[in-house]
């Protein structure tokens, strides 16, 4: 018995020893972990030039939206065109069934006879009544009565030719043409449909799109800043130095013709605090309908800036940070503010580093203050390329 109780004791004696020595492994395998220095992908700051860009939600319209109306009264008789068609000036879109117009041309036409024929009257009387006078056989009285029957018959005549002009033109009024290249819109006559100059709907709308206008609203702020910039210039003068602007489209691309912007509404509309620009774009392939949407995207160039890789930041307390490295290679985090808008995926710093900091480009949440760290310099135009 004595002897199993002394091998029991030495057996756990053992394993006390060999505990305690594990556990010191494992603390020395955690100290040597800790007093490693980890690698970090760094970027030394520098200026650089970069453009923003500020979008606006935009309604596009086309240059001219024409409402294509009857001047007479009458029946559809024909539809030459359909609902969004291509159609060049001077086109025929419709024709009007009117046929008192066709009888007021032939009136027209036997007026002028009439007319033509009681002048002819008139100068015979003339003439036959001039060398009487002369020889004093008769009166000058009779002379000059032939000679105001004669100019009646001249005014009847300019009337008779009036009159047939006027018809010929309300004749024409019965086919009604494009006044402009464009689009054909909607139409909500059919074929027997009663028309009017004083029908509530048009025939159809022409839309020119050679040119077509993007509609947008730039918020006061941002005007009132525009505006102010060199108050010696004029607002067309400054208009005319504006960059060109570029459109996306509504299924994302990039519209291949590049703006203008035209014109600033004068009024600021009250309820949204923003007033209305007009942006100009050429569109000789009709690829913009008018009515569509999309996006104008005014660029900014910026000179000389510091631009921060958004990976290389992180957010706290409604605070950007970025985690600069000391020439000892100690980090500190410094709260950095940035523009609005951002250039790709890089912010662009109006304070809190400057040109020759050296900040961490990843992992910047997880890294402590006076963490120290091995920098492993990274090629900005690598950082850049994007």
């Amino acid at each position: 018995m004595k002897t199993s109780l002394k091998i029991g004791i030495l057996f756990i004696s053992g394993l006390a020893v060999a505990s305690c020595g594990n556990g010191k492994n494992e603390a020395a395998q955690q100290a040597a972990m800790a007093n490693q220095v980890k690698e970090y992908k760094v970027l030394e700051l520098q200026p650089r030039s970069t453009t923003l860009n500020t979008e606006y939600p935009a309604s596009m319209q086309g240059q001219q939206n024409i409402e294509i109306r009857p001047r007479i009264d009458g029946y559809v008789e024909k539809i030459y065109v359909d609902e969004g068609a291509v159609v060049k000036a001077g086109q025929p879109l419709f024709k009007i069934n009117a046929p008192q117009y066709e009888q007021d041309v032939r009136t027209a036409v036997a007026s002028i006879k009439s007319a033509e024929a009681q002048l002819s009257t008139a100068k015979l009387a003339v003439n036959k009544v001039k060398p009487l006078v002369e020889k004093d056989i008769i009166s000058k009285y009779e002379l000059e009565t032939a000679q105001y029957t004669y100019e009646s018959a001249q005014a009847t005549l300019a009337q008779a030719k009036a009159a047939l002009v006027n018809a010929q033109t309300n004749l024409g009024y019965t086919l009604v043409t494009s006044p402009v290249n464009g689009v054909v819109g909607s139409i909500p006559f059919r074929l027997g449909s009663l028309v009017s100059s004083t029908t509530t709907d048009p025939l159809t709308t022409v839309s020119s799109i050679g040119n077509v206008y993007a509609y947008f609203a730039m918020n006061e702020k941002v005007l009132l800043e525009f505006t102010k910039q060199d108050p010696s210039v004029s607002l067309d003068k400054k208009l005319e130095r504006m960059p060109k602007v570029n459109l996306v489209l509504s299924d994302g691309t990039i519209y291949s013709e590049q703006g203008k912007i035209e014109t600033v509404n004068g009024l600021i509309n009250t309820a949204t605090g923003s007033a209305n620009i007009r942006a100009k774009f050429p569109n000789q392939k009709g690829i913009i309908r008018s009515g569509s949407s999309a996006t104008v995207r005014i660029p900014k160039a910026l000179k000389d800036v510091i631009l921060i890789p958004q990976s290389a930041t992180f957010e706290l307390q409604d605070k950007r940070f970025v985690v600069v490295v000391g020439k000892d290679g100690v980090t500190k985090s410094t709260a950095v503010t940035v523009m609005a808008n951002t250039s790709g995926n890089f912010f662009v710093a109006d304070s809190g580093v400057k040109a020759g900091d050296i900040i961490v480009l990843e992992g910047v949440a997880t890294i402590k203050d006076g963490s120290k760290i091995k920098a492993n310099p990274e090629n900005p135009e690598t950082v850049y390329k994007d």
